[in-house]
């Protein structure tokens, strides 16, 4: 049986330099609402953790996939329920595509209900000469360009936890209340198709799998059941603010072990990732899967010793690994990277973030991602495992269920010009509904071949 690390506590990163966290102003109140959220209930349960380990365990072995998606930090302010069920939709839409095109299952996971925080490169930034403590989510300031808006504010974790109990009490209900029923979806894809303006390109793989789930009624297998009619949804975040995290982690009754209950998956970001630093030394003792971001710039023998310190026992389904290299630099950093892992025998999950890598400002200002690169990335990935011998086992967006003008591109062809149209996001550009659904089109070609 998996256990947590003798010399380890949900408190010993306290002794280790934690990055990324909070200038909290007053620390006695900072410390009183995390022992307020310490009593709170889970927001997810150790058997649902180990259900997830088990699939990704799988995906590192080719038999399953990995798509992981959501907000880039989550806004208070859009926890309703529209907001929620369009970007829930819109993840089990591109799922349906990559279940048929793969052969394989799909887990379905969510940068939701906790991806409240976000690392910045700065303490502080400068808007209208200003020098302001910069925006670090809405768990920690307000995105609001003033001194009080962006002082931490403890009370901030308190409504992220309960707004993500709200968020996993809709999406539970969703999932299996008939939403995601295998039909419904599908029939959102035919919808997709016939308005997209590429849809004839989609329409062949759409009719393909008409023609599935027609032959499921002619032979008399029953919709109705729950493996047609319910979906297993997850939920992940990345780990940045250890305090709340530690509130969270809770000891299983049914078997002693220590899990972070605020998410199934959590990950861990490129610049918190240090050998001896505070995230690492958290995550290394929970039992739940754990991701971790590399870039560019990474050292492939402290990525060898953070594998080896992350997943002691070599276990599948224990660690991702979720490259984030962009387009232009993917074929010179991911061949070396994977056969330095290969040659340490090391299992791991392997999935591709196409989104951080491919950031550039628009002319008009606006951060965004170009579409086709995007795409680029993606398939570069693939590419490149199939070249190595390894498992291309997963996908990370940024992306949303609305019709946001955030990334150039795609079927109705974004220019630089039209990103003000509808530009939301407070943090990083998100892929819109439609490009979310042209990309897992793409990728269902990519994997048929």
């Amino acid at each position: 049986m998996e256990t947590n690390p003798p010399s380890w506590t949900k408190s010993s990163w306290r002794q280790h330099p934690a990055l990324q966290q909070p200038k909290w102003p007053d620390p006695k109140e900072y410390e009183r609402v995390l022992g307020e959220v310490a009593l709170l209930p889970p927001l997810v349960f150790a058997g649902e953790i180990r259900a997830v380990k088990a699939m990704l365990a799988q995906a590192s072995e080719g038999n399953a996939f990995l798509l992981q998606g959501g907000d880039c930090a989550e806004d208070f302010s859009r926890c309703t329920a529209p907001a929620i069920r369009e970007t829930l939709k819109v993840i089990l839409q591109m799922a349906v595509i990559l279940t048929y095109a793969g052969g394989k299952p799909v887990i379905k996971m969510g940068r939701m209900a906790g991806q409240y925080a976000k690392p910045r490169s700065a303490d502080t930034e400068k808007i209208g000469g200003l020098e302001i403590p910069s925006y670090r989510g809405d768990m920690v300031n307000s995105p609001e360009p003033t001194e009080a808006g962006r002082r931490p504010d403890p009370q901030r974790l308190l409504k992220g936890y309960f707004l993500a109990a709200s968020t996993m009490n809709l999406m539970r209900a969703f999932t299996r209340g008939g939403y995601a029923a295998l039909h419904r979806v599908h029939a959102w894809n035919n919808e997709f198709v016939r308005n997209s303006p590429q849809g004839q390109s989609y329409e062949k793989l759409a009719r393909q799998i008409d023609q599935a789930l027609n032959f499921m009624r002619v032979i008399g297998i029953d919709t109705d059941i729950p493996q047609l009619n319910q979906a297993s949804f997850y939920t992940s975040h990345e780990a940045l603010l250890l305090g709340y995290e530690e509130a969270l982690t809770r000891q299983d009754s049914t078997t002693g072990q220590w899990y972070d209950c605020s998410a199934h998956m959590i990950w861990i970001g490129d610049r918190t990732r240090q050998l001896d630093g505070a995230h690492v030394e958290f995550c290394r003792g929970i039992l739940n899967p754990i991701g971790m971001k590399v870039g560019p710039k990474h050292d492939l023998d402290e990525i060898k010793r953070l594998v080896a310190r992350l997943n002691p026992d070599n276990e599948r389904g224990r660690l991702t690994l979720i490259t984030r290299f962009g387009a232009k630099k993917i074929e010179a950093h991911l061949p070396p990277l994977l056969r330095a892992i290969k040659e340490e025998g090391a299992q791991v999950l392997w999935s591709c973030d196409p989104m951080h890598g491919n950031t550039y400002t628009a002319e008009t200002g606006h951060k965004t991602r170009n579409f086709d690169e995007i795409l680029r990335e993606i398939r570069s990935f693939f590419e490149v495992h199939w070249a190595e011998g390894t498992v291309p086992g997963g996908v990370h967006f940024e992306l949303t269920g609305d019709n946001v003008t955030e990334c150039t591109g795609g079927g109705r062809n974004i220019l630089d010009q039209h990103l003000s149209r509808n530009y939301q996001t407070t943090c990083d550009p998100r892929l819109n509904a439609e490009q979310s659904l042209e990309a897992a089109f793409q990728i269902a070609e990519m994997i048929r071949g």
